[in-house]
């Protein structure tokens, strides 16, 4: 990873995407950890942390881990779920923030240097752009070590900087004692990291049908 000490940096991660690249690559994250990590790269202005939670529910499996997150350093962005029938009669959920991510790092930008993006998705390539334009570096965090890879090509192309999540591990993991064994371009064997705050469920990241 390339920082610059002065740099005002800013870390904006998809709950979603990178809980499923975590559990993908058989690692869970601490969070304190990883927030310690990015401070000893320059100077953090915000780490903001966007999921959707099922408010219907008398107890949302994520709702601990959003809980601690702010109390420990995060701004949290959250909103409700919404279900809704698709055309064949299936019951889906939709909890997309990517429209709240781009909102708020559009807003944010004039106020950074270094912008770190933690998701694979590609429709955030436009995002990316956007800030370069202004001037400002963009690094995006996902990894190329699953099958298929959990970052979209474009995204990664457009990206400064690429920063795999898997070399990141012993530095972030929850209990490096206990991570799994991996050999370079495979996925993960042996035990599985320490459980995280919750057992997280995260609602299918589908569009609401037209």
């Amino acid at each position: 990873m390339h920082f610059y000490p002065n740099e005002r940096l800013a870390l904006f991660v998809d709950g979603a995407n990178l809980y499923a690249t975590a559990k993908a690559l058989g690692f869970d994250i601490d969070y304190k950890r990883l927030l310690a990590l990015f401070r000893g790269k320059g100077q953090l202005v915000r780490a903001l942390y966007y999921t959707a939670l099922a408010e219907d529910q008398e107890y949302s499996s994520i709702r601990p881990l959003v809980d601690w997150l702010d109390y420990n350093g995060y701004t949290m962005v959250t909103k409700p779920t919404k279900e809704f029938t698709d055309a064949l009669g299936r019951r889906k959920i939709k909890g997309n923030m990517d429209i709240e991510l781009t909102v708020d790092a559009m807003r944010l930008v004039e106020h950074l240097d270094h912008v770190v993006l933690f998701t694979g998705d590609g429709d955030f390539r436009a995002l990316v752009g956007a800030m370069q334009m202004r001037g400002r570096r963009v690094s995006v965090v996902s990894t190329l070590q699953t099958q298929p890879p959990m970052v979209a090509d474009e995204l990664r192309r457009q990206a400064d900087q690429f920063i795999d999540l898997a070399e990141l591990e012993d530095q972030i993991c929850r209990d490096p004692a206990t991570r799994p064994v991996r050999e370079p371009g495979t996925r993960p064997v042996g035990r599985r990291a320490a459980p995280a705050p919750a057992t997280l469920s995260y609602p299918d990241d589908e569009d609401e049908p037209t």
